[in-house]
């Protein structure tokens, strides 16, 4: 099946190269750079023009956390049952006290543990690129970087919180994680990193997801998880959902609540959760924090900085060290989250307290929200299919101190071959909305003449995403909007708070 899913692809690029859809592949020995700072990682760069690498000295030894420097604190979490502000004890039954520490912390930065940044090096620090080849082909004066996170075991940037969420379970002496997953990325990380610390993992994947990507299975239990599709009828929550659909396609929201009623049911056990939570976000600061430095290897000020958003941690771990840079007043960029039509909580949301799953399990957090029980069409190829955004993105972006800007999905992948015939690199869905904003900005600057510096992060590639590749390239890929009565329609569900 992967095998006929490939030879579709390449033959399909065929059939677009020739048509002009996409793109020609620029002279490979065309490209020249001259930097000011000359160390390792600037003659390396010199050499191939293109990417910007740090050593492993240069990880990140502390996770950054924005809360301090925001001009308020954001609003509490609530208990499901009293709607009072959630106390840290009330976590207890679902993370570690280290876990929980860090969701409510106050402190500016916190120190990565040694075991973790000894995991980290297995792929950071990440480089960066300079996408010259996709320059050349759109035409534009614009300079376009992105962070690539393609290169960890599980291929994108969850394993940059996986990896401290199993350690900090393992040292309380927890024996099995549950979680969720809806594209597979998470629960690949999560697999990944549970096999590192002796861990047991369990994880309920969307049930869409689940049909569409068989391998994000296979690469799940090849660390050791076990793994069911959802809706499942191992809990309450799944089979309530089951008894009115049986066909359920399922969403995130529903596979949270079987990962967390399955965690609350076993003393053993906890739950791990790969975007939403201010612990997640502070663990994908290394991103960012990794990016300063490459761009001030280069001599270079981001103009424009995109990301893709679904619950908010890719972004939040590149952008958010920028934030706090624009805050202090030493750079001002444009910082843009790019979510889908399909499933866009910034930009079509409400911000209200809502719960973070369907069963209404969870705290309700305020955050920008299509309703809890909102599940994405099916058809829907892009990722990014979360009903709420990061309560401490929708925060930010009520300050105003970030852009939302909503894609459809034809355009993200129309996006993601230019980059793929010119980058080499075939992204997941997730960031080809960033992609498509940041192709957006480079032809902008094309009409206007402007170099703008675009920066973006890559979090990921698509090696197993290639059927919903085939099918964009056969043509049955729509693009869906969110509409008013949907809306309206969600809304009755959120409590009042």
């Amino acid at each position: 099946m992967a095998r006929q899913h490939l030879r579709s692809l390449v033959y399909s690029f065929r059939g677009i190269l020739q048509n002009k859809l996409t793109c020609r592949i620029p002279n490979a020995h065309s490209y020249g750079g001259r930097f000011a700072t000359r160390n390792i990682a600037t003659i390396a760069l010199e050499q191939s023009g293109t990417k910007t690498i740090l050593s492993e000295n240069d990880i990140p030894r502390q996770w950054y956390n924005i809360i301090p420097d925001l001009p308020s604190y954001p609003p509490p979490p609530l208990h499901p049952q009293t709607l009072q502000p959630l106390q840290p004890q009330d976590l207890a039954p679902l993370f570690p006290a280290a876990i929980i520490d860090q969701e409510t912390s106050l402190e500016r930065y916190i120190d990565i543990p040694t075991e973790v940044l000894e995991v980290y090096q297995l792929w950071r620090p990440t480089p960066l690129f300079r996408a010259r080849r996709l320059e050349k082909f759109l035409g534009t004066p614009a300079r376009i970087y992105y962070k690539y996170e393609g290169g960890s075991p599980a291929g994108s940037h969850k394993p940059n919180t996986a990896v401290p969420q199993a350690w900090y379970n393992a040292q309380e002496g927890v024996r099995r994680l549950t979680t969720e997953t809806g594209a597979g990325q998470w629960g690949s990380a999560l697999a990944f990193a549970s096999s590192l610390f002796n861990l047991k993992c369990e994880v309920w994947q969307v049930r869409a997801s689940f049909d569409q990507k068989p391998h994000r299975k296979s690469m799940m239990e090849a660390w050791g998880a076990k793994v069911h599709p959802s809706p499942s009828s191992l809990t309450a929550a799944g089979r309530a959902i089951l008894e009115k659909d049986e066909n359920s396609p399922g969403s995130l929201g529903i596979a949270i609540s079987e990962a967390v009623e399955a965690a609350l049911a076993d003393p053993d056990a906890r739950y791990a959760l790969g975007s939403v939570l201010n612990h997640v976000l502070l663990h994908q600061t290394v991103i960012g924090e990794e990016c300063i430095k490459q761009m001030a290897l280069l001599g270079e000020t981001p103009d424009i900085i995109v990301g893709c958003t679904g619950g908010g941690s890719n972004f939040a771990g590149l952008a958010f060290p920028f934030i706090r840079e624009k805050m202090a007043g030493k750079i001002n960029p444009i910082i843009r989250a790019v979510e889908p039509t399909a499933c866009p909580s910034l930009t079509k949301g409400i911000y209200a307290y809502d719960f973070g799953d369907t069963a209404k399990l969870t705290p309700l957090v305020k955050m920008h929200t299509l309703g809890h029980q909102f599940i994405p069409d099916p058809i829907h190829a892009g990722g990014l299919r979360y009903h709420g955004m990061a309560p401490l993105v929708s925060h930010i972006y009520n300050f105003g101190l970030m852009e939302a800007l909503a894609i459809p999905q034809t355009e993200c992948f129309k996006g993601a071959l230019q980059f793929a015939c010119t980058e080499g690199i075939i992204p997941a869905p997730e960031p080809t909305h960033a992609i498509a904003a940041a192709i957006r900005e480079a032809l902008h600057c094309k009409e206007t003449g402007e170099t703008k510096v675009i920066l973006t992060a890559l979090c990921g590639h698509g090696h197993f995403d290639l059927l919903a590749y085939d099918k964009f390239l056969a043509g049955q890929v729509e693009d869906l909007e969110f509409s008013k009565e949907k809306l309206s329609e969600a809304m009755l569900q959120i409590p009042t708070i």
